[in-house]
């Protein structure tokens, strides 16, 4: 890892007038950790963070608490949302944990912000069931697991993104994380 690269309490260079902003997108399945890694690579990067979760109209969360899965006109006013968060971002940008499971809910963040990076939290069905079946206080019951992964549509090689492995522990994955994305911001 880059140990000349900003830690929390240095600003970063890439968020200053003629560097990229970081409008970055942490996706990935419920149980992926993206309300974890995102808050954590938000504070690395010295950016806001916005758990999307927040953005999603009463009516939605009532439907995903009682297990019935999202459709997708339900989704398209919280994908524009999120796309509006990003698109408005200062010049410090954004970090937004947002699922963003299909190519086409990709696609309506980027028309709205075509410079997001999308950081993909990916992992193997035992792992993302061993996170789920040990939370509590979350709308997202394990049984919509199955669902969630089913709709996940991988990333293509014309998205800007990273992919990293959630098998490791917090600090591993926040390292590659955040190295990763600057290397695209930089790169």
């Amino acid at each position: 890892m880059d140990t000349t690269a900003p830690g929390p309490d240095v600003p970063d260079p890439t968020a200053s007038a003629g560097h990229a902003v970081p409008r970055v997108v942490v996706m990935g399945v419920s149980g992926s950790g993206k309300s974890t890694i995102g808050a954590l690579v938000a504070d690395a990067m010295n950016a806001p963070f916005l758990d999307g979760d927040s953005l999603h109209p009463l009516a939605n969360i009532q439907k995903m608490a009682a297990g019935t899965p999202l459709t997708d006109e339900d989704r398209w006013p919280w994908l524009s949302i999120i796309g509006d968060e990003l698109a408005g971002a200062g010049p410090a940008g954004v970090v937004i944990a947002c699922s963003a499971l299909r190519r086409s809910y990709r696609d309506a963040i980027r028309a709205k912000a075509p410079d997001t990076i999308f950081l993909h939290l990916d992992g193997t069905v035992e792992v993302l069931g061993a996170r789920l079946e040990g939370r509590s206080g979350h709308f997202m019951p394990p049984a919509l697991l199955e669902s969630q992964l089913a709709t996940l549509e991988p990333l293509q090689p014309d998205e800007t993104a990273v992919v990293v492995d959630i098998a490791a522990g917090v600090t591993a994955i926040l390292d590659e994380s955040v190295a990763r994305i600057r290397a695209v911001l930089n790169g």
